[in-house]
């Protein structure tokens, strides 16, 4: 008998490998993955102006990135003793001013060069509920902890999200027309937004990216993180204490299945590598000063050299 379903993935027509270079936008997921390509030691950017939950956040750094975005006095505001930005995460708030504005401008340079250049963009997106201030009638990327009375809460229609994201397709596309852009919906539940709610915001995410992807955009591909976790990882021993994040796990078994889809074959042993160089280099020895761990290390750094010869932007 079948206990279990999965999941049918298509394989990606333009699979990640060593050669590929990697922006990874989004939602705490996006980290998550963006670890693995990291700890996998793939060429990976990720989240630059900290985690961003819904489309209109991750279109609008895209857009200031490409429009080459000078940030001024005017896009700041004090609050809690620090500088803050509400298109960026209260990871890059300041007690100072000017090294904030140094940083927003330096970030956004620096962006618009790795998008001009990437092979791949993952985007995740966390939400479809954002918060509008009253003062700009803008949408903000984070409120940075401001009164909830200085905003008005909504949820973005799913004819919203789809312009967003053909807008941000297109932006990419205006300077890059030969990058490969995943999308994938966050498996985290947003249960402060209601239950009810949380599973509404995906719905409207998912369904707008299907429409996306039903235009048989040839750069575009969906991988179905929300998916797996619901209906393979259909149990609570799969989430962190909080019952909300997915624990080590499931993200581990999710990237297996992303690793299966969407990165090449022939990176597979170059990984398997990594992963024991990666292993080599944590492993405590019980006597340093040993022959044994001598020639331990004096292995491991002929490995390393090889690697690195072979890919020299590895870096361990």
């Amino acid at each position: 008998m079948q206990f279990r379903t999965q999941i049918p993935i298509a394989t990606g027509s333009f699979p990640i490998d060593y050669k590929s270079n990697i922006i990874s936008l989004g939602s705490c997921f996006a980290v998550n993955m963006a670890e693995k390509l990291d700890y996998f030691k793939f060429e990976n950017s990720c989240n630059p102006f900290g985690i961003l939950f819904h489309p209109l956040a991750i279109e609008k750094l895209i857009e200031f990135a490409i429009s080459k975005k000078e940030f001024s006095e005017s896009d700041i505001f004090f609050h809690n003793e620090q500088w803050h930005c509400f298109d960026a995460h209260s990871d890059l708030s300041n007690t100072n001013a000017n090294e904030l504005l140094n940083d927003l401008n330096a970030i956004i340079k620096s962006l618009e060069e790795q998008i001009n250049k990437a092979t791949h963009i993952i985007i995740t997106y966390g939400t479809a509920w954002v918060y509008r201030n009253d003062k700009s009638n803008e949408i903000v990327a984070n409120c940075h902890k401001v009164s909830q009375k200085e905003f008005k809460k909504e949820l973005l229609s799913v004819i919203e999200i789809e312009k967003s994201i053909d807008r941000t397709i297109r932006l990419i596309q205006s300077v890059n027309p030969e990058t490969n852009i995943i999308f994938t919906v966050s498996p985290v539940r947003h249960i402060k937004d209601g239950v009810v709610e949380n599973q509404w915001s995906k719905a409207n995410l998912i369904s707008a990216i299907q429409e996306i992807v039903n235009r048989k955009w040839e750069i575009v591909n969906y991988f179905p993180s929300y998916e797996i976790m619901m209906d393979e990882l259909r149990d609570y021993r799969f989430y962190a204490e909080d019952m909300l994040h997915p624990n080590q796990v499931a993200i581990n078994y999710i990237w297996k299945r992303f690793k299966e889809t969407n990165i090449s074959e022939k990176s597979f042993l170059t990984m398997d590598e990594v992963e024991t160089i990666q292993k080599s280099l944590s492993h405590k020895p019980f006597n340093p000063n040993s022959e044994s761990h001598k020639k331990f290390e004096t292995k491991l750094k002929e490995k390393i050299s090889k690697l690195v010869s072979d890919y020299p932007f590895i870096k361990f």
